[in-house]
């Protein structure tokens, strides 16, 4: 190649680079990345409380108390074998009141946050607070976590008290020492009931009767939630007011609930139930739901009203206590009744079978209505302020009767003392074939709890009514078969005509407040008897 052919090649290549340093940048190409895949973020998720909880209700064993222990059911217990008992109360409760030998003392509100001081989860243990609710609450949560051998005793310390079992008091349980590693299946939950324990507020989330009753007449009264079952429902009578859910549907009809922060106060028996579905409600956001400490019991025994329901120890109580003497506790003698016959004659009431009219006769003017039928036919009767005289064979049935009709609010109705067979004694008219048929007339309103319990104990009378032959008896006794014997009359009366020998002297109007004096066996058999003596026997 020339040098001048070099020359022009050089001279090419350098303008070349010129013009490519003087052109403008090309623009940059974008490169897109391949985006990052991140996992999203884990949200643990919180307990289902209301899956948990139905549940637990529908495993409470009804025929066990719903998980709780009868307090002399556990007395027997602890003498045979080692059960772990835990006392949840406060410090406080037990310096007072004293507390279960053997007890752990874990107050409520620690229990779960020191689980290392109870034993194993098949292991059993009795908790225990005054009354059962503090309790229940302790023994649901248990339950929750896995443990499978928990019970609440009934009736709390208090029922312990009751039943007169052994306490200790003057000094303190020893501290609880760690005896177990715990064992958390499920943190969210452990950890949602510990919240809730550590934050349960004095009073517990439980109400008094007296605070209820209050309420009830106040100008926003909560709700009343009866949790028992349908027949208790019926069975036992319930608080003006209530709406009944039992225990088993209430986690399945929250629908059936008012809101969430409206009043509302549960109960059942006792509070064992109560604090459980207290307990549930309120992990599930019900704001101001309580449960009325001790249940309908408390409520009865601080003689609240409860529809449907009579309080049948305090009625009798009051009228055994007081029948009246100088009214020959409202009977009525022989010749006193010939004489109003003739001068101002009674409604009176053959209380008899026909055979044993057709056998004996009857009283002139008498309808028939036997003993069994009484409480049916109380449109055959006069009007509750007339007066009634009515008759059996002995006064047996007549007592049952004068009984039922005051206690129904008939004010003038006496019986006929020694009955047909007094009057047959006394050689007074008597007369053959049927009486008169009664007429049906107007029933009186009478309180239909009383009548339908009354008619029911009348209507179920066994043969013999209850009642035993002298001869019988003395037969009984000279066979070694001596029943406990209980004289009714005064001290007085029993100086004046002697006594069944080995008789317990109670006067009728002292009963009441001496029933200790019966045997504490209630099926442990009772004969009775007033003026005159029955018989004279000696075993």
């Amino acid at each position: 190649m020339s040098k001048k052919l070099q020359m022009l090649f050089g001279l090419l290549i350098v303008f070349s680079m010129i013009l490519s340093a003087c052109a403008p940048a090309a623009e940059p190409v974008a490169v897109t990345e391949a985006p990052v895949v991140t996992e999203a973020p884990v949200v643990e998720a919180g307990p289902d409380i209301q899956a948990l909880f139905a549940a637990l209700v529908s495993e409470l064993p009804a025929d066990a108390g719903y998980g709780t222990v009868k307090p002399a059911v556990l007395g027997e217990e602890l003498v045979d074998k080692a059960t772990f008992i835990l006392d949840v109360r406060e410090a406080a409760e037990l310096e007072i009141d004293g507390y279960i030998e053997g007890a752990v003392n874990i107050p409520v509100r620690e229990v779960l946050t020191n689980l290392d001081k109870l034993p194993g989860l098949d292991e059993p243990i009795v908790v225990y607070c005054a009354s059962g609710h503090r309790a229940g609450m302790v023994f649901a949560a248990l339950k929750l976590l896995g443990y499978t051998n928990v019970r609440n005793l009934a009736g709390g310390f208090s029922g312990w008290k009751k039943a007169n079992l052994a306490i200790v008091t003057g000094s303190m349980p020893e501290a609880a020492a760690a005896i177990s590693t715990p064992v958390i299946a499920d943190q969210a939950l452990f950890d949602a009931l510990n919240s809730f324990f550590a934050g349960l507020p004095e009073g517990y989330y439980a109400i008094k009767t007296d605070a209820l009753g209050e309420a009830l007449t106040g100008s926003t009264p909560p709700v009343v939630i009866d949790i028992r079952t349908a027949e208790e429902f019926a069975k036992d009578g319930y608080i003006e007011g209530a709406v009944n859910v039992p225990m088993l549907e209430i986690f399945a009809s929250l629908d059936n609930l008012p809101a969430k922060d409206a009043p509302i106060v549960v109960h059942c028996v006792s509070g064992h139930r109560g604090s459980v579905v207290v307990m549930g409600l309120r992990l599930l956001g019900y704001s101001n739901i309580t449960n009325l400490a001790g249940g309908l019991n408390a409520w009865k025994n601080a003689n609240m009203p409860v529809v449907g329901w009579v309080n049948w120890p305090v009625v009798w109580d009051e009228f055994v206590s007081a029948l009246p003497a100088d009214q020959g506790f409202y009977t009525v003698k022989s010749d006193a009744l010939n004489g109003l016959l003739v001068e101002n004659p009674p409604f009176i009431v053959d209380l008899r079978e026909p055979s044993e009219i057709a056998e004996n006769g009857y009283i002139a003017g008498a309808i028939n209505i036997p003993i069994r039928d009484l409480l049916k036919n109380l449109d055959k009767l006069p009007t509750q302020d007339q007066k009634i005289v009515v008759y059996c064979a002995s006064g047996h049935r007549g007592a049952l009767a004068v009984a039922s009709l005051r206690l129904l609010g008939y004010a003038d109705v006496v019986n006929l003392a020694g009955g047909m067979n007094g009057w047959i004694k006394a050689q007074f008219a008597v007369e053959t074939g049927e009486p008169a048929a009664p007429v049906a007339g107007t029933a009186p309103e009478v309180d239909t709890t009383r009548l339908a319990a009354l008619d029911a104990y009348l209507s179920a009378l066994p043969e013999g009514f209850g009642s035993i032959k002298p001869v019988d008896l003395n037969t009984e006794i000279a066979g070694g078969t001596v029943p406990f014997m209980l004289d009714l009359r005064s001290e007085e009366e029993k100086t004046a005509d002697g006594y069944i020998e080995d008789s317990t002297l109670v006067f009728v109007n002292d009963l009441p407040a001496n029933l200790a004096s019966l045997p504490a066996d209630k099926a442990a058999p009772i004969v009775v008897y007033c003026s005159p003596v029955i018989a004279a026997a000696s075993p």
